[in-house]
C-alpha cells in the first residue's frame, strides 16, 4: 500500500479532533513503515529478547493513539513512533534487569551462541542514559540519532521528518556520535 501522507494528515487531525475511529482507520496506513522501524530495532536487541515487531508495534501504536497530542503530519507520527518504540524498549530492558536473579550474576550456557546475558541490556540502558543527556545539549542531534540508529531512517527520510537539509542530517549525524562515544566511553570508566 503506498501511504499518501495527506490521508495520514487528515487522519491525525481528526484524531486531535476527537474522533476516535479515525486511529483505527490510520493503523492500516502506517503498519508497514512501523514494522520496519519496529524490525530496526530489534534487530539491535539481545537475541532472547521477549518482544517481536509485531509486539513492539502494538504496545507503540497504544501508547500514540492514547497520547493528547497535537499530531502535525505523517512524518511527525513516524518520529514519535520512534521515540516511543525507543521508550518501550528501554522500559522492558529495565523491567528484564530488575528480574535478573543473584544481582550482577550473569547466566553462561555451554554453548557460546546460546549463552543469555545482560550485556545488551546494560548497552541499551547506557545509550538510552546518553541520548537523554544529548537531548538536552542538542535535541535536533539526538533526534537524529533515534531515527538513524534506532529507526533505520536513511539521512533523506530523517530530512523531512525533521525539516532540515540532507548535509545537515550528515552534520549531526556526525558530531551525535562524537558525543555519543565520548559520553559512553565516561560511563565505562
Amino acid at each position: 500500500m503506498t501511504i499518501n501522507g495527506g490521508e495520514v494528515t487528515q487522519l491525525l487531525k481528526a484524531i486531535n479532533g476527537g474522533d476516535i475511529s479515525a486511529a483505527d482507520r490510520l493503523l492500516p496506513m502506517v503498519y508497514a513503515e512501523l514494522h520496519r522501524l519496529a524490525a530496526s530495532y530489534m534487530r539491535r536487541e539481545r537475541q532472547d529478547h521477549t518482544l517481536q515487531p509485531t509486539a513492539l508495534i502494538n504496545e507503540a501504536y497504544m501508547r500514540l493513539a492514547g497520547a493528547d497530542l497535537d499530531w502535525q503530519n505523517r512524518e511527525h507520527f513516524i518520529g514519535m513512533a520512534a521515540n516511543v518504540m525507543r521508550r518501550v524498549l528501554v522500559d522492558y530492558a529495565r523491567a528484564h534487569k530488575a528480574q535478573i536473579r543473584g544481582g550482577d550474576l550473569k547466566r553462561v550456557e555451554l554453548e557460546d551462541g546460546l549463552a543469555i546475558s545482560v550485556e545488551r541490556t546494560d548497552e541499551m540502558l547506557a545509550l538510552d542514559e546518553a541520548l537523554n543527556k544529548l537531548t538536552l545539549v542538542s535535541p535536533r542531534q539526538a533526534k537524529v540519532v533515534e531515527l538513524r540508529y534506532f529507526g533505520g531512517l536513511s539521512t533523506e527520510q530523517i530530512a523531512v521528518i525533521l525539516a532540515i537539509a540532507p548535509r545537515s542530517v550528515k552534520r549531526d549525524w556526525a558530531l551525535a556520535r562524537i558525543w555519543l562515544f565520548k559520553e559512553l566511553q565516561g560511563d565505562l570508566k
